[in-house]
C-alpha cells in the first residue's frame, strides 16, 4: 500500500535518488536536523541539490573535531566515537533541540526527524574497510509524544574512500525516504535500502526498528530478512530479543559455538552446552570471564523442510532466548566457514560442541568439493586456529554407544581423521547425561504436533511450559483442542 502524508506534493513514481530526495523536501511538514560525523556531509547533500531544502533542513553539521562533539554530544567512557552509543546520543541530542527550538503552537503539523551517522571509512593503509553507526529517529504523526526509531550498522566494502562517502549517502537518503514511506511494510523498507547500491559496495549486519510505528515488529525476524536477502552472511540476537553486532559480542573472546536446529531446544543440547562450556573453560588460554557461548543456526538449518517457514524460526528464537542465549543466523553451511567469521573478530581459543553425525558430516569429501585445495583446504582455515571440537556421544538402536574412538568416517578420511584425533582437535564429552541419548528433536516435534504425552520430559526446565503457553511448533492446548 502506498503511503501518502499530509503535506505531500503529486508524484507519478519515486525511482531515483533525487527524487525521494524531492518529495520529502516538498512536503511542507516533514522537517528535521542531519549530524555526520566521519565521511562528510554526504546524506544531506542529496537533499540540498534535489530542490526546495530550505523548508526541510532545520540544520546540517559534518564531520568536527573529537574535543567539539564530546563538547555537543558528551564524553564517551571509551573514547570511541563509531559506536552505537554514540549514534543514539547523536539522536536524542538533535530531537531535543529541535522541540526546544521549533515552537509546536507555530507548526502543528510539524513531522521532527532527526538523522544522523558516525562512521570510519577506509584507513589509508587500506588495511581496515571502515565501517559505521546510521539512524533516524522520527514522527509520522506530530502529535506523537514517542519517537520511531531505525538504527542500521554497516561495513564498507570498497576500497576507496571516496566512493564510500558516496554510497554512505545513497543509503542514508533511501533510509530517510523509506522511514517515512515504507514504515507500514518494514521487509520493503530494509530491501530498499540497496536502491542504486549493490551488496558489493555495502554490508548491513545489524537493524533494529522501534517506537509506535514498528510496535508489530520483531527485531529477530527483520535479521533473518537481512541474511534471506544477502545483506550479510550472519545476525546475532540477544536474549532480550534485540539484534546486536556480532563485532562487540565477539571482539576478543574465547568463543563456544553450536550448532543445531534447535526445533525445539531439548536437554541434549543443553547437557551438550554445560558440558562442552565446563571443558572449554578448563582449557589452557581460557579466560571463563571472556568467554562467549553461540547458538548457531545455518539457513540450510532452517530451510530443511523447503521454504524458510518464519513462524517455526521465531518459534526456535524464542525458545533460545528464553533459556538466556545469544543467537546466531548464519549462512555459513561448511564449518570452516563459521570458525573464518569468527576469526575476524578474536585470536583467542574457540571451541565447537557437535554430535557424532555432524564429525562424520564434516569428513565427507562431497562439501568441499567447491575449493581448490578439497577437503585439506577446509580443514587448514577449520584447525589451524588452535580449535578444539568436544563430541557427544550416540547411542544406536542396539544400544550401542559411538564416541570419538570407534565412528566410522569415509576410509579415505581415515588417516586425516587420526591425525586429528590423536593432535587433540577433537576430545570426547565424558561427562554426559546418558538418559538424554534417547532424545531426539525430530522425535519431540512428532509428538507435540499429534498431541502425544511425555514430550515434556525431553526438553529444558520452562521450555515445554512456553511452548504450551504460546501455541509454538503447532501445539494445541487443551482449551485449543476442547474448543475445536
Amino acid at each position: 500500500m502506498e503511503i501518502t502524508l499530509k503535506g505531500d506534493k503529486e508524484f507519478e513514481n519515486i525511482p531515483s535518488l533525487k527524487d525521494k530526495a524531492l518529495r520529502i523536501n516538498l512536503n511542507e511538514n516533514i522537517y528535521g536536523t542531519f549530524a555526520e560525523i566521519g565521511a562528510g556531509q554526504e546524506t544531506v547533500r542529496h537533499f540540498f541539490r534535489a530542490g526546495g531544502a530550505s523548508g526541510t533542513i532545520a540544520k546540517a553539521m559534518s564531520a568536527y573535531d573529537k574535543d567539539f562533539s564530546d563538547a555537543i554530544y558528551g564524553i564517551e567512557d571509551d573514547r570511541r566515537y563509531v559506536t552505537e552509543a554514540r549514534l543514539r546520543k547523536m539522536l536524542f541530542h538533535e530531537v531535543k533541540l529541535l522541540e526546544e527550538r521549533i515552537d509546536r503552537k507555530k507548526n502543528p503539523n510539524r513531522m521532527f526527524f532527526s538523522f544522523a551517522n558516525t562512521v570510519a571509512t577506509i584507513d589509508f593503509a587500506k588495511k581496515y574497510k571502515g565501517h559505521g553507526w546510521v539512524g533516524i529517529k522520527y514522527q509520522i504523526d506530530p502529535t506523537e509524544k514517542e519517537y520511531n526509531e531505525i538504527v542500521l550498522h554497516l561495513r564498507f566494502k570498497e576500497n576507496d574512500a571516496r566512493l564510500q562517502q558516496e554510497t554512505l549517502g545513497m543509503l542514508g537518503t533511501n533510509l530517510i525516504y523509506g522511514a517515512f514511506y515504507k514504515y507500514n511494510e518494514p521487509r520493503k523498507l530494509l530491501r530498499y535500502l540497496y536502491d542504486h547500491l549493490d551488496k558489493d559496495q555495502i554490508e548491513i549486519d545489524t537493524i533494529n526498528f522501534s517506537g509506535p510505528v514498528f510496535k508489530d515488529v520483531d527485531n529477530r525476524l527483520m535479521s533473518l530478512q537481512l541474511v534471506k536477502n544477502g545483506m550479510t552472511d550472519a545476525v546475532m540476537f540477544a536474549p532480550d530479543g534485540n539484534n546486536v553486532l556480532p563485532a562487540r559480542v565477539l571482539y576478543k573472546k574465547n568463543i563456544l559455538a553450536l550448532r543445531g536446529s534447535f526445533r525445539p531446544v531439548t536437554k541434549v543440547n543443553m547437557d551438550m552446552y554445560q558440558k562442552s562450556l565446563e571443558m572449554f573453560i578448563k582449557e589452557n588460554k581460557v579466560d571463563e570471564d571472556k568467554t562467549q557461548v553461540i547458538f548457531e543456526i545455518t539457513l540450510s538449518n532452517l530451510r530443511a523442510e523447503g521454504e524458510i517457514d518464519e513462524q517455526d524460526f521465531m518459534d526456535r528464537a524464542k525458545l533460545l532466548c528464553s533459556l538466556g542465549q545469544t543467537v546466531l543466523i548464519s549462512n555459513f553451511q561448511e564449518y570452516y566457514k563459521l570458525v573464518e567469521y569468527f576469526s575476524q573478530y578474536t585470536k583467542n581459543r574457540m571451541g565447537l560442541a557437535m554430535g557424532v553425525n555432524n564429525l562424520v558430516d564434516i569428513f565427507d569429501e562431497k562439501y568441499y568439493r567447491h575449493l581448490s585445495g578439497g577437503i585439506l583446504e577446509a580443514f587448514g582455515k577449520l584447525f589451524f586456529k588452535d580449535l578444539r571440537v568436544y563430541l557427544y556421544p550416540m547411542r544406536d538402536q542396539n544400544g550401542n554407544i559411538t564416541t570419538s574412538d570407534n565412528l566410522k568416517v569415509h576410509p579415505r578420511m581415515k588417516e586425516l581423521y587420526k591425525f586429528f584425533k590423536y593432535n587433540g582437535k577433537v576430545v570426547d564429552i565424558t561427562d554426559y547425561d546418558p538418559k538424554t541419548l534417547d532424545v531426539f528433536s525430530r522425535k519431540v516435534l512428532k509428538m507435540i504436533s499429534s498431541g502425544e504425552e511425555g514430550w515434556q520430559q525431553m526438553l529444558p526446565e520452562g521450555v515445554s511450559k512456553l511452548i504450551t503457553e504460546k501455541s509454538l511448533f503447532g501445539c494445541e492446548t487443551e482449551e485449543i483442542q476442547h474448543n475445536n
